[in-house]
């Protein structure tokens, strides 16, 4: 990822299908402020109104649209010792 050609791409990688959806996916590299981050996205075509029977060029490209716009208003939360502590203390524990 030193390429900046490479940083903050989504990069489309299939489509799956389902026992009830049909998948496109990609992912996504990136770097930025010394943080490495990667993640898979996974939109479900039928979602968007999309069919099957559509070029792939318009799948892919309403996918990577909506993908990457639900996914930058995503609220990602670390997972550490005080989310899992707040999940698990019940009343009777707080006293």
């Amino acid at each position: 990822m030193k390429n900046l050609a490479e940083n903050n791409v989504i990069r489309f990688t299939n489509i799956t299908r389902k026992k009830d959806a049909i998948f496109a996916n990609f992912k996504v590299k990136g770097l930025k402020n010394g943080v490495v981050f990667s993640a898979s996205i996974s939109v479900d075509i039928t979602a968007l109104e999309l069919h099957p029977g559509d070029s792939l060029e318009k799948i892919i490209e309403e996918c990577a649209r909506h993908g990457v716009k639900e996914f930058k208003k995503s609220e990602i939360q670390f997972e550490g010792l005080a989310a899992v502590l707040s999940d698990h203390l019940g009343v009777a524990q707080l006293g």
